[in-house]
């Protein structure tokens, strides 16, 4: 059996960017033994998903851990995988050819790759744009739409009220920048005129609690989803307002309608979430004003 390897690593939004491609090399590779190299908080997402036949989540050893790497190593050298498509196209993954070793076709930024993207425009494509060249370099011309019917739990037990607009007001704590601020959300829950929920992870919930003291009916459910469970609170609401962040990809791209909040540490038009979605954007993004927020929530739950 043909052995096929799918590097993907991080970041959330990019792993949720990257469904599209998945979907297009298992269609290009039915009958095909795929296996996914990640990491650990995306590799309950792999297993779910319907183009995987294994999901191996120590993809990224630290360099200073050399049992480890070793391990990952021989792993990846032992399979005998006959081509490999290099999702992630960083530095580190670039140094796994090695690793899997020379006969395996490569499709990625790696030199000597069998199949290398060598578009000199590639930094400057949105990240879903990038990767179907990739793909294209190696061949697959086919880009079905993803299923996503996979991508749900059951979230009958947190009792979510009908017509509410999600929140989703976290980002990564490294880049505040990406932040709109707390209060602001809060200015805007209180203004919506419908019920609000907020999710996030456990490290959202001061912002929560913030969010809180200006909506006090809110439902704050942060901590209490995975990943999958998002997707099925998104899916229920009838708006979500997030900032650049891989729970406001998750809400897209479970079909809610999304307003992704851009400051100038990101752009959207290489990262912007993809589906029914409106972008606002502020550099600083603390600039950007509640009134302008609430306009383009309304005009996109009316389907403007």
């Amino acid at each position: 059996m043909t052995r096929i390897l799918v590097i993907k690593l991080a970041a959330l939004g990019d792993f949720v960017q990257a469904f599209g491609p998945f979907a297009a090399i298992r269609a290009h590779h039915p009958d095909a033994e795929i296996t996914l190299l990640t990491t650990p908080p995306f590799a309950a997402l792999g297993e779910a998903a319907p183009w995987f036949d294994h999901v191996w989540s120590d993809g990224r050893p630290d360099w200073t851990n050399l049992p480890a790497v070793l391990r990952l190593a021989l792993r990846l050298r032992r399979t005998g995988f006959a081509r490999v498509y290099d999702l992630q196209t960083s530095s580190r993954s670039s140094r796994y050819r090695w690793f899997v070793g020379g006969a395996a076709e490569w499709s990625g930024i790696a030199r000597g790759a069998s199949h290398p993207d060598a578009d000199p425009r590639r930094d400057f494509l949105h990240t879903m744009e990038r990767q179907r060249g990739q793909l294209r370099a190696a061949g697959i011309t086919h880009f079905p739409e993803p299923a996503l019917d996979w991508l749900a739990a059951d979230v009958s037990g947190f009792a979510l009220p009908d017509d509410f607009a999600l929140l989703l007001p976290g980002a990564s704590p490294l880049r505040p920048g990406k932040r709109w601020p707390a209060a602001k959300f809060g200015e805007v829950a209180a203004a919506l005129g419908r019920p609000v929920v907020i999710c996030g992870g456990p490290a959202e919930a001061p912002i929560a609690r913030e969010i809180l003291a200006h909506a006090p009916a809110a439902l704050d459910l942060t901590g209490r989803t995975d990943l999958r469970q998002l997707a099925a609170v998104a899916r229920r609401a009838a708006l979500a307002i997030g900032n650049d962040s891989g729970p406001t990809h998750v809400a897209a791209a479970a079909g809610c309608p999304t307003l992704a909040l851009f400051g100038g540490e990101s752009d959207p038009a290489l990262c912007a979430p993809r589906g029914p979605v409106a972008v606002l954007r502020r550099d600083p993004l603390a600039a950007l004003g509640v009134e302008e927020v609430l306009q383009s929530a309304a005009r996109l739950s009316a389907g403007g």
